[in-house]
């Protein structure tokens, strides 16, 4: 008797409005205590491959330094400059993860080194294809952990690996730190740092992949590459100047590209997502006050500073230029986040960048990670997968595609890319900055309230 009942079924109807008890009804929770348990590490079982490393930071600042100059030549002319707390650059964990075929769901993780279980992970790789990988969470939540399955079934339909970066997470490190993070990854695979377990890496068989915040992420990094080659930039890396290649391609699943919110479907597609309409918050999400948040000084938005929302590097929304990237992979739902994605995937398609777009009727905000056993579920990490695999193994082949696969019955509509959105520039542009100034108008007082 359920509205859904025509696209979704019971487990589906269930499984999402437990899901929205928690994030929607129930009143926000401390910032450290939802980040303390979106960390919990649930350990490693199974038929999966990880190898935990940590990349050591380069000798040189010239990652840090290529960031910053990416942040301020994208900003809007007569922006000041600055405006970011500028983060440290550190040392990077993550996980390498690759397929375990010989094992059973009940497999316990050898104890072996990390280097080894590196070369047993190798042993059953048969691609180049290298997944970099950067997991989901509002860039406050979870971890590479969280991502195990995820990474996993990517590579056992890849037959490559996959490197989950640990970035830094807000609001105990807000914008750029997770950019700088990802940045240093990615010339980790290009460039090994001494020590390394793996090899260097060309950028032909390297994919950009993630999720929601991650997906913002991968994009965010792609965009900070491309002003770089605008600029004709070159990195110091451990000793040596470094060419800063593009990736073979870059594939996301519901990635957030409006930090603002701004979009319609943030409201219209309430019905089917379990994230919080802006209608829940209009102001933007109050959270009680803790050890981490509010920060001194305050600031509205967890992620970045409040006078970075509509930055392209934060919102990669409001980039004006794509020209020249690589293949892209945009997966939405019919979620809070449709209207940017749709947006984004128009942009980058009229720009002649190849883009395959797929829309999901009636699914949520990233559905194929909570709705394992849907048919749209399957054929969704089928399609990513196999995204991936074209760009590593036959580049030049993508060519722009759009297609709306049916709820139940998984019929494939064919869309044009090109006509997706029907926004211009300046209706975006302005919605973004009328939402900034309509969250971040009453600025919390970090000492008042703790």
């Amino acid at each position: 008797m359920s509205e859904h009942s025509k696209h979704w079924d019971l487990r589906t109807e269930l499984t999402i409005n437990v899901l929205r008890s928690f994030i929607v009804d129930s009143p926000p929770a401390p910032v450290s205590k939802v980040q303390k348990m979106s960390l919990k590490d649930p350990g490693i079982k199974g038929r999966i491959w990880i190898s935990k490393v940590t990349m050591p930071k380069p000798e040189e600042d010239d990652i840090r330094q290529a960031v910053f100059k990416a942040i301020e030549k994208l900003k809007e002319p007569g922006e000041a400059a600055g405006g970011y707390k500028e983060p440290a650059l550190l040392p990077v964990e993550a996980e390498w993860t690759g397929y375990r075929a010989g094992a059973t769901k009940q497999s316990v993780e050898l104890k072996i080194s990390e280097n080894q279980k590196y070369t047993e992970m190798m042993r059953e790789v048969s691609s180049p294809t290298t997944i970099l990988y950067f997991h989901g969470g509002a860039y406050y939540l979870m971890d590479p952990a969280t991502h195990r399955a995820t990474c996993k079934k990517l590579v056992r339909l890849t037959k490559g690996r996959c490197f989950s970066v640990r970035y830094r997470l807000a609001p105990q490190n807000p914008f750029p730190a997770a950019l700088v993070d990802a940045l240093a990854s990615y010339f980790s695979l290009l460039y090994p740092p001494p020590g390394s377990f793996h090899s260097s890496i060309d950028a032909k068989h390297i994919v950009f992949g993630g999720d929601s915040a991650g997906g913002n992420l991968c994009f965010v990094l792609l965009q900070t590459i491309l002003e770089l080659h605008r600029q004709g930039l070159k990195i110091k890396w451990n000793g040596e100047e470094r060419e800063v290649p593009l990736p073979a391609g870059v594939a996301t699943c519901s990635a957030w590209m409006d930090v603002t919110h701004s979009s319609p479907s943030c409201e219209d597609n309430r019905t089917y997502d379990y994230l919080p309409a802006r209608s829940v918050h209009p102001e933007g999400m109050e959270f009680p006050p803790c050890k981490i948040w509010p920060t001194s000084p305050p600031r509205k938005n967890l992620y970045a500073e409040d006078a970075m929302l509509c930055h392209p590097l934060v919102s990669p929304l409001a980039a004006k230029s794509w020209a020249g990237s690589c293949p892209l992979y945009i997966e939405t739902g019919t979620e809070l986040l449709t209207d940017e994605d749709r947006h984004l995937a128009t942009k980058v398609a009229s720009q002649n960048v190849p883009v395959v777009f797929e829309e999901y009727e009636a699914m949520p905000h990233c559905f194929a990670m909570l709705l394992e056993d849907l048919g749209g579920s399957r054929k969704f990490f089928e399609n990513w997968a196999s995204f991936i695999t074209q760009v590593t193994q036959k580049p030049g082949t993508v060519t722009t595609k759009g297609t709306k696969i049916k709820a139940r019955s998984l019929e494939e509509i064919e869309l044009d890319v090109k006509g997706l959105s029907t926004f211009t520039e300046e209706d975006v542009k302005k919605r973004m900055m009328e939402r900034v100034q309509k969250t971040t108008m009453k600025q919390p007082d970090a000492m008042s309230k703790l």
